[in-house]
């Protein structure tokens, strides 16, 4: 049976989300990220892009482009919960399955067409089931391997399906920009067009007199990739090194308990996404960036591993207070929680009693996951 591997990808995750949420933003600009002088667009709808807003663009120069923009601060857990719901989808057809964000995976279908129909109908059966259980569409990239599925998915949004068998690879690819090829960078990709090389076909002709100046050792690579040449597996068991949550401030903060403040927040936010994923943490650190962008880490090992949120937030507390005390003058830009060595929850026997952070956590997941991420917080959260 021939390889088949899907590479699915929601259309303005975030952006659609919040439509979908509120139906007073559908066919509106809504752009989602933090207003302000270092604020960034995390995601913008369809109707915004019209603009040329993009997703990292500056928020000043995304409000430059569309004055009128409706601008949605982002929330990461309701995110999160759509996420499941889409990552259980992709579960339900295949255990082959690689998340590379929230929004988007690749997925090994090839021997769930005995079962379920060819790759296309696969496909379509996904995009369906997302719709229905969460109202949004997604976009699906087929191909026989992960290079060209993903290039694929992106070439009919939204709500896309675009199909490549093996024997149309080169029909497809070919008069493709060279922008298109993934990994290949803004700056790369303005050095090979002023190399007079516009295309993928005419990157994957190209001989290695022009090539070799380009790309180096790595010109035969990159010629194999714009021919759509890719054998990498589908890995579902990728191991998560990090997790972390970080905020950068729309001004510098300098009193610490207004940071202490941000910090617990944060810590609230990591661990929650930790607890969602089945995971505890060996290690907690904090992440702290002055206002002259010097950056340092503090961290902490804790035995026995953990999920519990005030364990979390407590450590934090004090590596960014024992900080504090040796730069007592120093504004922050930035603060982060990071949470390492990471490793499969353990499972608490049948009669083994929650302990009472372990009471606390799991009533919060449960308000948030039913309410919203908002509907309950911790004291030490609300500033």
């Amino acid at each position: 049976m021939a390889r088949a591997v899907l590479h699915v990808d929601m259309d303005a995750f975030y952006a659609s989300v919040e439509q979908h949420d509120d139906p007073r933003l559908v066919g509106q600009p809504v752009i989602v990220g933090w207003e302000g002088g270092r604020g960034v667009v995390a995601a913008a709808s369809y109707e915004v892009r019209r603009y040329g807003v993009r997703s990292a663009m500056p928020m000043r120069a995304a409000l430059g482009r569309c004055p009128q923009a409706i601008c949605v601060r982002p929330r990461m857990g309701r995110y999160q919960e759509v996420s499941q719901l889409v990552f259980g989808v992709f579960r339900e057809i295949t255990p082959l399955v690689e998340g590379l964000s929230l929004d988007e995976a690749f997925l090994d279908v090839t021997a769930s067409q005995a079962a379920l129909g060819d790759a296309v109908t696969i496909a379509r059966l996904i995009k369906a089931r997302i719709r229905e259980r969460t109202g949004l569409s997604a976009s699906v990239g087929v191909a026989p391997n992960k290079l060209v599925a993903k290039i694929a998915s992106d070439l009919d949004k939204p709500d896309g399906l675009t199909v490549v068998p093996a024997a149309g690879v080169h029909a497809l690819l070919d008069p493709l920009s060279v922008r298109r090829l993934p990994g290949l960078g803004r700056k790369t990709g303005e050095r090979v067009e002023r190399a007079g090389i516009r295309t993928l076909g005419e990157l994957r002709s190209a001989p290695d007199a022009v090539l070799w100046p380009l790309f180096g050792r790595y010109a035969p690579w990159v010629r194999e990739r714009a021919a759509g040449v890719d054998d990498r597996p589908v890995e579902p068991d990728l191991e998560e090194k990090s997790l972390s949550a970080e905020d950068t401030f729309e001004t510098d903060i300098g009193e610490p308990r207004q940071l202490q403040q941000h910090l617990a927040r944060l810590s609230d936010l990591a661990v929650t996404r930790l607890r969602g994923r089945g995971l505890m943490a060996g290690c907690i650190g904090v992440k702290i960036r002055r206002a002259d962008f010097s950056t340092f880490t503090r961290q902490r090992a804790v035995a026995p591993p953990t999920c519990d949120g005030r364990i979390v937030a407590s450590v934090a507390a004090r590596l960014l207070g024992r900080w504090l005390e040796t730069q007592p003058q120093a504004k922050l830009r930035l603060l982060g929680v990071v949470l390492t060595e990471l490793t499969p929850a353990a499972q608490l026997g049948l009669f083994e009693p929650l302990p009472q952070g372990g009471r606390i956590d799991a009533t919060l997941d449960a308000a948030r996951a039913r309410f919203g991420s908002r509907a309950l917080r911790r004291g030490n959260t609300i500033e």
